[in-house]
């Protein structure tokens, strides 16, 4: 069996960390799993200011949170563990780092907002999926709010109907 390589992206977030617990029961499948971490780093700064020492700053304290991340992993019996940290925006740096490194699967967390919500704060996790054809498994919190879709159930209760 090849090599498979699971990418997980981090943000630091107890959301975003919920994927991990997927991915480590996915390599216990594989013979030679391969875990990437990956951050996207950003930093904020005021116009007019440089924003050279806040880049470094974000930089490395993405670089320290990867590892910790990656020790825990390898206290978990994964051997195969890499952190990269990508400075710029999350879907675009998770979809680039997806095809730089020929990624087999995309595992992340989600909010799994709809509607308003998603609209105004976007979805990273759905512009990954556009971005790329890399598969992605999506990993909601155990407690978050299930939204049935709009419409769902109508057609069985109207074939039921029919029966009758």
């Amino acid at each position: 069996m090849k090599r498979e390589t699971l990418l997980v992206p981090l943000d630091g977030s107890e959301l975003a960390e919920t994927a991990l617990t997927m991915a480590l029961k996915l390599t216990a499948m594989i013979q030679k799993p391969k875990l990437l971490l990956l951050r996207a780093a950003e930093a904020h700064t005021f116009p007019g200011a440089d924003p050279t020492e806040a880049q470094v700053k974000v930089v490395g304290e993405a670089e320290e949170y990867l590892e910790s991340v990656a020790e825990r992993m390898r206290r978990k019996g994964i051997r195969d563990v890499q952190t990269s940290v990508w400075y710029g925006h999350p879907a675009e740096s998770i979809v680039e780092a997806a095809r730089l490194y020929h990624v087999d699967l995309i595992v992340m967390g989600t909010h799994g907002r709809s509607g308003l919500g998603r609209l105004i704060l976007g979805s990273v996790a759905e512009s990954v999926i556009r971005g790329t054809t890399t598969p992605v498994l999506l990993v909601r919190r155990p407690e978050a709010p299930v939204q049935r879709p709009e419409g769902a159930g109508r057609a069985r209760e109207e074939k039921g109907a029919r029966a009758e």
